[in-house]
């Protein structure tokens, strides 16, 4: 369920890490269980993240194909290496709102923020490609960790989707 109102903010650039991979809506688990794998990567450099861990959502053909990243911030830019890629999210204007509970709901929250952008008159950095939908940046952020909250009634996931200039 939607726990707060979506609202437009600016966000700086902020750089990254993560892996990368194609998955449909049913092995979405094999990207999502890789998180740790980035976590661990950061550790063993002595890099600490700079914030919670995100799936960037690069083409969105659902449910069929899913061109996601799990990654985690960093406060400065390093070198990917390996599976573990290297990137920085982009600034400008996003779209946001807060989903509360289990990630099966995330699709009824996306399709209210999508909703609620539509009834605003904003219009999302997005292009069509015959991959289906490419963004120039559409985050699920994990505001809690299932390791630290294993109620999935107490999640909270941020989505946060770039809109166009």
């Amino acid at each position: 369920m939607t726990t707060s109102q979506p609202s437009i903010v600016e966000r700086e650039s902020q750089p990254y890490v993560a892996v990368r991979g194609v998955v449909t809506a049913a092995t979405f688990p094999a990207i999502a269980d890789r998180i740790p794998e980035v976590f661990s990567w950061l550790a063993a450099r002595g890099i600490a993240p700079d914030g919670p861990p995100f799936f960037r959502y690069l083409v969105i053909d659902a449910p069929d194909r899913l061109e996601v990243e799990a990654g985690v911030p960093t406060a400065t830019s390093v070198a990917g290496e390996g599976d573990v890629v290297a990137g920085v999210l982009p600034a400008g204007r996003f779209a946001t709102t807060t989903h509360l509970g289990d990630y099966a709901g995330l699709a009824d929250t996306t399709a209210e923020l999508l909703a609620w952008a539509e009834e605003h008159d904003e219009k999302w950095d997005v292009a069509k490609t015959r991959h289906g939908e490419r963004w120039g940046c559409r985050l699920a952020v994990l505001q809690t960790s299932p390791r630290f909250a294993p109620d999935p009634a107490d999640w909270l996931t941020d989505l946060v989707f770039r809109l166009a200039d």
